[in-house]
């Protein structure tokens, strides 16, 4: 299987292996080699290339361990479960929904843990481990406890999500903005999940990283400034209606997708065709890239869209490896909620509008003898009633009765009066919607690194496998080969590789064995240029610069090799037009 043969060359070469190993490893954690941490680097540098350079977001770095309260207020301390199984015999732990689908081939995911434990016990599925009986099915929170502080007073979490940690400092956020929406902030960094059984590589894991965006919108207004661009775009849509109806996904225009309330928004649209132009530049091909829409039962209940960008794999099948949703205002008005704290945003009119409002004044000296310690409380109560509602009962019975807890109070007109009069304002304070992209950059890595293998014959005839990663975000640009170890061929690979490496080209220098080889090991670990310095440099001060893909090679002045690699690696030359 290719993701065998990806993973050998990944393990073998220092992209990617389990961490642990010497230790007899620990499921759910990989470690990036030499090559993976480059690779992972100019994966996320591209990813900031598009979100901050292009799209104009700036960056935040947020704590990675985060305090009971602020995760009990977005609801993962109550909500951020996978439902658990354990066997009765030797005590290995399952997630449910997957042993179940492995056995019945059913998907079952998001269905209740009684609806699970029947299932179990309707098929008489059993223990993968000794074949033991498994017990009910139980919610196991995923988050990773901790404890913030030597006395233990206070409980902390390792972060789920990014995201959390941009919708806590929403206040300054929105002020550096100068609340003028729609506007965006970033975050990349490492969130943390205690999957039950992650069995899947690089696909589960424990500590991975995530790239994200919360875009904060108008909720009257989800239009994109740049929608004029893409709306031609073409994409693969899996939506909603293709999945229920168990038809194939199908191809049409953003535009076409937006006006037939496919794709709910323009602003979602537009993430849509960002992340297909990102997947893209990382090599990974059209036909292995779809995007399916959340069934209705998938849906969070706070989001009223969502898309998930799934890679197309030989092992795993089809696999999320970026989401996209509308998650409207759940998370602002849930800090809101819980913290007391206005993040709320003024929204401006583009005129001044004038509206009728109706006005209250207390007669103060009366409330203390009635309410005596419910003043306050009173006073409040009255200013968030609709005014309409007590007056028409002043008028029908002369008094109006409300309660504070268990008493019951009735005033007059005496306690209250109203004028009526007209206002002008100027706009009004609304909570944004989120728009947000996630990536899983883990999972984005060994998509890159699967649909980048490739096996062909080399310019020796010899059968190669290799790593054909795009040059923009290969580990390595350049391959300095002295054709033989000997000076002063090697003198000069040298001053090569120094020139190159000043102009923040990152090259590798190798002598051993022929030069056959020699391209064979740069091929094999995605290099896209090798160059070659023969006797002919000695008098011609040039080189030979070979294509890993074409195997096509030219010869080009050193002192032009610096502008000549950037701009190949930029894309700004064709290497065929060289």
């Amino acid at each position: 299987m290719v993701n065998e043969e990806m993973m050998s060359i990944s393990k073998k070469r220092g992209f990617l292996y389990p961490s642990f190993e010497i230790y007899s490893g620990v499921a759910g954690f990989y470690d990036y080699g030499p090559l993976g941490g480059m690779l992972k680097n100019n994966i996320m540098n591209l990813w900031r290339n598009y979100y901050i350079n292009q799209e104009q977001f700036y960056e935040i770095e947020a704590p990675t361990i985060m305090p009971r309260e602020t995760l009990k207020a977005s609801g993962h301390v109550d909500n951020f479960t996978d439902p658990m199984v354990k066997c009765s015999e030797c005590k290995e732990v399952y997630r449910a929904d997957h042993i179940i689908e492995d056995a019945i081939s059913k998907e079952v995911e998001g269905l209740p843990d009684e609806t699970l434990t029947q299932i179990i016990q309707d098929n008489n599925i059993v223990c993968e481990n000794c074949g033991g009986k498994l017990g009910d099915v139980e919610s196991y929170n995923l988050m990773f406890k901790t404890q913030i502080g030597v006395s233990g007073k206070q409980t902390g979490y390792m972060r789920p999500e990014t995201a959390q940690g941009i919708f806590i400092a929403f206040k300054r956020i929105s002020r550096f903005y100068k609340d003028k929406l729609p506007f965006g902030i970033v975050q990349l960094g490492k969130s943390y999940r205690n999957e039950l059984s992650p069995r899947q590589g690089v696909i589960r894991l424990r500590e991975f990283t995530q790239a994200e965006a919360e875009i904060f919108v108008d909720p009257s207004d989800k239009t994109h400034k740049n929608y004029e661009k893409i709306q031609d775009y073409t994409l693969k849509l899996y939506g909603q209606k293709q999945q229920l109806e168990d038809l194939e996904p199908i191809t049409i225009t953003v535009k076409k997708a937006v006006d037939e309330g496919i794709i709910s928004s323009e602003m979602i649209a537009y993430q849509i065709v960002l992340a297909r132009k990102f997947l893209a530049d990382l090599g990974i091909p059209d036909d292995a890239i779809r995007f399916r829409q959340h069934l209705p039962d998938e849906m969070a209940h706070y989001a009223i869209d969502c898309w998930d960008a799934e890679v197309k794999t030989d092992q795993y099948g089809w696999v999320e490896i970026i989401g996209i949703a509308d998650r409207t205002d759940f998370d602002l008005k849930s800090h809101i909620k819980h913290s007391k704290e206005d993040l709320s945003v003024f929204k401006e009119y583009d005129e001044p509008k004038t509206v009728t409002k109706t006005k209250a004044s207390f007669n103060m000296k009366k409330f203390g003898p009635t309410f005596k310690g419910d003043s306050s409380k009173a006073k409040e109560i009255l200013e968030q009633t609709n005014p309409d509602e007590i007056i028409e009962a002043f008028n029908e019975n002369g008094e109006y009765t409300f309660s504070i807890n268990d008493n019951e109070y009735t005033i007059d007109d005496t306690f209250i009066t109203f004028k009526t009069e007209d206002e002008q304002i100027r706009g009004e304070r609304i909570v944004p919607h989120v728009i947000e992209p996630s990536y899983g950059i883990d999972r984005i890595i060994y998509s890159t690194l699967l649909h980048a293998y490739t096996e062909d014959v080399n310019d020796e005839g010899e059968k190669r496998a290799y790593l054909k990663l795009p040059a923009k975000i290969a580990p390595i640009k350049a391959a300095i080969l002295p054709l033989v170890n000997k000076e002063p061929l090697t003198d000069i690979a040298t001053e090569i590789e120094e020139t190159l490496r000043s102009n923040n080209i990152i090259t590798s220098y190798d002598t051993s064995g022929t030069i056959g080889r020699r391209y064979a090991r740069s091929d094999e670990i995605g290099i896209p240029y090798a160059i070659t310095v023969d006797y002919d440099t000695i008098d011609d001060n040039s080189v030979t610069i070979r294509n890993r893909d074409t195997f096509k090679q030219v010869r080009i002045k050193i002192d032009e090799l610096p502008e000549i690699i950037m701009k190949l690696i930029n894309g700004s030359i064709e290497f065929d037009n060289l």
